[in-house]
């Protein structure tokens, strides 16, 4: 193969000094040594990208696209020629060189046009070049000049019906078509293109997209000239060096993609450097700073569960059969590491990937523990969750069992005992023993009331965190000023700032020696806030005592934090923060 692009550069060089010849001799005063020399270093160009792209990436079919695109644009120059054969052979086939480029211009990165607009486009472009060039050579006398050709009459060889102004007009029928609406349907599909592509790859795209739209641009007004007075030499001279410019820009475009593939593969050390104890996020902000692809996701692999989480330890599911995103997986000893979930326009410069991935694996077992632990984190967060549901429905089922058990029964018996009392005269001992029976009866009832309440007030399930939190001030025994949030909350959050407020009002109670507290509880920023302050002799910790021990506990488990307040002689301040979803 290497032979093979050798010889091919020999050729190009050879042609190419012979085309410039042509257009010296056989053009005259219609030509230039500097247009002459533009035009073979427009083929020049697109041989050198060729090759260079057939060397770099040999199984991508862009290099012989763009080595067949120089061959082209310089052997269309040979229908210059005034000998019959060569004119005839070259003017069938030139214009197939405007056909190769957009071809190439389409197929850019990846050598393939898999879209099915631009396919039927250059389904019609080749056969638009083919068609006309050979119908006007079929009917062309030799009688009359042809467009963008030298006054001098060139003969066709395989001339049917002789008709000079059949020839013409055939002529101005190609350029419409070709020059003028494809040329036209080719600008739309780059913009397309551009506008459809994603960022990374409207950047590769943008240069090679500019150049097109130049030289088709360029086209459209040749068409335009068909039916308007061409312009004056000098405006003339100025769209002919726009058009060259446009050429050159195409192959240059390429040149420069390639090159930053390679200047991207020389940034890996500076990647490695990157990535020295870096987290999973950092990791894979790294990676998508090192290929150019914001979209970039870094996978995990969990090897205990067979699944991917990414860089924050959440779940995520590796793409299959997307077209719009590629999976790079990154292995050590044929164990899976993790994965890298990208642009596919990265499918095009594999070493690009491969150099980076490589520089990944150097930490990713390290951040593949991280993302780990934060995904146990998650899991033991949902579990902690579940937990404290779970106790909110057992301290619900045990406050209904009290009260409809061993509540109503107590209540039911000293009715029994006192409906005994008043229908029979019975010994005043006994009637004595009866009433402190009903007495006692009725403090086990109280106290049942509030162990119910203590376990799960039925007011907070049935009227909300504000009815229940006014009675538990009210039994309070010294003032407590209240100010809470009238509307309903999820009930794991009521629950929650209500067992806040009424183990913090607790330990007032029976610690701090206050004379007066206050309860808030108000949303700020979708967080519920449930303050309770007291003037007592303070001195408390959230550290000790098992009461705000698992209060810090039950409201972690929701997301949020408790924190405690209590300088020696100044009061307690509990701050309960909950988040809340509505």
């Amino acid at each position: 193969m290497r032979r093979l692009r050798v010889v091919l550069a020999i050729a190009g060089v050879v042609l190419g000094v012979l085309v410039y010849r042509i257009q010296i001799d056989e053009l005259g005063r219609l030509t230039s040594p500097a247009r002459a020399s533009a035009i073979v270093a427009v083929g020049w160009a697109f041989l050198v990208a060729g090759l260079v792209a057939w060397s770099r990436r040999p199984g991508n079919r862009m290099g012989p696209l763009l080595t067949a695109s120089a061959f082209a644009l310089l052997l269309r120059q040979l229908r210059y020629s005034h000998d019959p054969a060569v004119f005839t052979v070259f003017f069938a086939l030139g214009e197939v060189s405007y056909a190769l480029v957009a071809h190439t211009v389409l197929a850019y990165p990846t050598g393939l046009v898999r879209d099915r607009f631009e396919r039927a486009f250059l389904v019609a472009a080749y056969t638009v070049a083919l068609a006309f060039p050979l119908a006007i050579l079929l009917v062309h006398d030799g009688t009359r000049s042809l467009r963008f050709l030298d006054p001098t009459p060139h003969a066709s060889s395989i001339v049917l019906v002789e008709d000079g102004d059949l020839a013409v007009a055939f002529q101005k029928a190609f350029v419409v078509i070709a020059w003028g609406i494809l040329a036209s349907l080719f600008i739309a599909l780059v913009v397309r293109r551009l506008w459809r592509a994603t960022p990374r790859a409207r950047r590769m795209l943008a240069p090679l997209g500019v150049g097109a739209i130049a030289v088709a641009l360029r086209a459209v007004f040749e068409g335009v000239f068909t039916f308007v007075p061409r312009p004056s030499e000098v405006l003339y001279v100025y769209l002919f060096w726009w058009q060259i410019s446009g050429f050159l820009a195409l192959p240059l475009a390429l040149l420069v993609g390639v090159l930053r593939s390679r200047l991207a593969r020389g940034g890996v050390a500076d990647l490695v450097v990157a990535m020295d104890h870096a987290s999973p996020r950092d990791l894979r902000d790294a990676l998508a700073r090192a290929l150019a692809d914001p979209t970039l996701e870094l996978a995990f692999r969990l090897p205990a569960e067979r699944r991917y989480v990414d860089a924050d330890g959440a779940p995520l599911e590796l793409p299959e059969g997307d077209e719009g995103r590629a999976v790079t997986l990154l292995e050590h000893d044929g164990e899976p590491l993790g994965a890298i979930v990208h642009d596919p326009i990265l499918r095009e410069e594999p070493r690009l990937v491969e150099s980076v991935g490589a520089a990944a694996r150097l930490a990713l077992e390290n951040a593949r523990l991280h993302a780990e632990m934060l995904a146990q984190l998650a899991t033991m967060k949902e579990s902690r969750v579940r937990i404290v549901a779970a106790a909110d429905d057992e301290r619900r089922r045990i406050e209904r069992d009290i009260h409809d058990g061993a509540q109503q029964r107590l209540v039911a018996l000293a009715l029994q005992l006192r409906s005994a009392q008043r229908e029979r005269e019975v010994d005043p001992e006994i009637a004595e023993l009866l009433d402190e029976s009903v007495h006692e009866l009725q403090q086990a009832v109280e106290e049942l009331r509030e162990l119910a309440r203590g376990v799960h007030p039925a007011i907070l399930t049935e009227e909300g965190l504000a009815a229940a939190l006014e009675s538990l001030c009210d039994r309070t025994p010294f003032p407590v000023e209240l100010d809470v949030h009238e509307g309903r909350l999820p009930e794991r959050v009521e629950a929650t700032a209500y067992f806040v407020a009424c183990e913090a009002l607790a330990n007032v109670v029976k610690h701090a020696g206050a004379s007066h507290a206050s309860i808030c509880a108000r949303r700020r920023k979708g967080v519920l806030v449930v303050e309770v302050r007291d003037d007592g002799v303070g001195g408390a910790s959230a550290g000790t005592g098992s009461g705000l021990r698992g209060l810090g506990d039950r409201v972690e488990a929701l997301g949020g934090r408790l924190t405690v307040e209590s300088p020696r002689g100044y009061g307690t301040r509990v701050v309960g923060e909950i988040p809340c979803e509505s």
